[in-house]
């Protein structure tokens, strides 16, 4: 019975081992770890967004978007600041 319980054991920590060997290999193929696996098929990140700064309020939608990082429209000495392409057109027109 001792003996039936130790094989068990046994058997149990070698599956356990096999799994982490198998998941960290997995995660080098698939450039899970950092490294310099290829990007091939991946979808490209998004640029950071810079966390602060001034928010300014886009007039034809009313979105907040960070003054760094809006499209701007100057009509004289006023600034306008757009969260899209589509509503400094809309403003536009």
């Amino acid at each position: 019975m001792f003996r039936y319980i130790l094989d068990l054991i046994v058997v149990v920590v070698i599956i356990t081992l096999l799994r982490s060997v198998l998941g960290v290999l997995m995660k080098l193929f698939t450039g899970g770890l950092g490294g310099s696996a290829s990007t091939a098929g991946q979808t490209p990140r998004r640029p950071s967004v810079p966390a602060g700064g001034e928010l300014k309020k886009d007039p034809v939608c009313g979105t907040f978007i960070a003054a760094a990082t809006s499209i701007q429209k100057r009509v004289g000495n006023e600034t306008y600041y757009f969260c899209s392409v589509d509503c400094r057109d809309k403003f536009k027109a």
